[in-house]
């Protein structure tokens, strides 16, 4: 919220409509509505449309660590050093190991808990 251009008001009508139930939040909707009429909209659905485009690319990037994480369980060396290469601030034997350790829980059909470790290392290391 604090990343969009409002004027003070709008920002106050907003912050009281959180705290009204039912009617009261329909009608401080409308009064809302009227606020906007009155303003250049197209300063806030550019910050808006930002602020959905950077949630959609986060999502893009987990989705891709979760295919990076079954990549490496499935293909092992081969792909782990196609992802040393791109990212070389990685620890080579510590993904070794959850690597290892993942293949050998999955057989042994028990809790999938380096399968996860292998997903957190990759998000701290690589989006953090």
């Amino acid at each position: 919220m604090e990343k969009i251009p409002l004027d003070d008001d709008l920002k106050e009508a907003i912050r009281q409509a959180q705290g009204f139930k039912m009617e009261a939040r329909r009608r401080q909707i409308q009064f809302i509505g009227k606020l906007l009429r009155n303003r250049d909209q197209e300063p806030i659905q550019e910050a808006l449309d930002k602020v959905k485009n950077r949630h959609n690319q986060q999502q893009a990037l987990l989705h891709k660590l979760e295919l990076v994480r079954n990549q490496l369980i499935a293909m092992g060396d081969a792909s782990l050093d196609n992802l040393l290469t791109e990212y070389p601030q990685l620890d080579r034997q510590h993904l070794r190991n959850l690597i290892r350790g993942a293949i050998k829980e999955r057989e042994a059909n028990k809790p999938a808990k380096n399968y996860r470790e292998i997903y957190q290392y990759l998000k701290t290391e690589i989006v953090e």
